[in-house]
């Protein structure tokens, strides 16, 4: 991944900017969370000021959105706080407003933010993959289903799952006197915003409400503590498995080489995907049957100007 190491972050130390790239109606601010600066795959703090308006349409990357604070019309359904939004790539979501203004976390996952106006999905867009979740009223916390675990008092609810990439999203929640005294490091990137709540980890201390992190694979972290508990969103870009140890000073070259050893023996067919150099690269519009997965060449992506122009959704038709 092209996004950098970012931790610890706190988007409440920061400004707001407006939302400038075409096609996005006016009244909508930003604070970029972390960026790959080679994709534009991003994710962002969003907020929609008091009367905020867009029509139906649909974006290249995939996006998913969770409701911060305050409420979203979309269609003729009201979304207020927890609601989780999946959009695939080229789906359409319908006509939007914000009446009162509204806080939402927002990651476009392949690709930069985009939005064009449309009445109709694209010809390649997977329908069955949207989603909406109402992920405090109607889900229920469970135990982490990590391998190794984490220690008692850490809880999810798991919002999303790429069954080809093993990619989630997931709330979490640590209890108060949460405790895990050991190291970890993971194969995958993560990050995680802090809707609610103070956690500490040993080698970046304090995490606020409106704290944020991207941690790319093979970095140390822990131990973690939390006095008074915690709820957040966290993503990981592939399979969590979770590398304990007791050594805060190894590097990332050991660790990664701690976990191909362990992989190798372990699933070896995976071993052989990742080291074919092409982990996690999206389906692309142009070459649907490109998974990527057999052969180095990386596909393009969903922004590509061509690809656009040839298969552009209806435009809606204005009276």
């Amino acid at each position: 991944m092209a996004r950098p190491h970012i931790e610890p972050f706190v988007e409440t130390d920061v400004a707001w900017k407006k939302m400038t790239l075409p096609g996005f109606p006016k009244g909508m601010s930003y604070k970029m969370l972390s960026l790959d600066n080679e994709t534009g795959a991003c994710s962002m703090k969003v907020q929609f000021e008091a009367g905020y308006k867009r029509p139906a349409g649909m974006s290249y990357s995939e996006m998913e959105m969770f409701v911060l604070t305050g409420s979203l019309t979309i269609g003729d359904k009201t979304h207020g706080p927890g609601y989780y939004f999946c959009v695939p790539a080229g789906v359409v979501m319908p006509a939007m407003s914000a009446p009162r203004g509204c806080q939402v976390l927002m990651y476009y996952n392949y690709g930069e933010p985009s939005f064009v106006e449309s009445d109709s999905d694209h010809p390649n867009a997977d329908r069955s993959k949207y989603a909406v979740v109402n992920s405090y009223d109607d889900m229920q916390w469970t135990g982490t289903s990590f391998f190794p675990a984490t220690a008692p008092g850490c809880l999810v609810k798991v919002l999303k799952f790429d069954e080809r990439t093993q990619a989630f999203t997931f709330l979490y929640c640590m209890t108060p006197n949460f405790w895990q005294d050991n190291i970890s490091y993971h194969d995958c990137a993560e990050e995680s915003y802090h809707i609610w709540g103070t956690s500490w980890m040993m080698q970046f201390g304090d995490l606020p409400t409106g704290g944020y992190f991207w941690r790319p694979p093979y970095i140390n972290h822990g131990a973690f503590a939390c006095k008074y508990g915690t709820i957040a969103l966290g993503r990981t870009d592939s399979q969590l498995y979770n590398h304990f140890h007791f050594n805060p000073w190894t590097t990332l070259e050991e660790n990664r080489e701690r976990a191909a050893s362990r992989i190798q023996q372990w699933k070896p067919d995976l071993y052989k995907w990742i080291g074919t150099g092409t982990h996690n690269h999206p389906v692309d519009f142009e070459h649907p049957d490109d998974h990527g997965h057999n052969h180095g060449d990386v596909p393009h992506h969903h922004g590509d100007e061509q690809m656009a122009h040839k298969h552009a959704p209806r435009k809606r038709r204005r009276k």
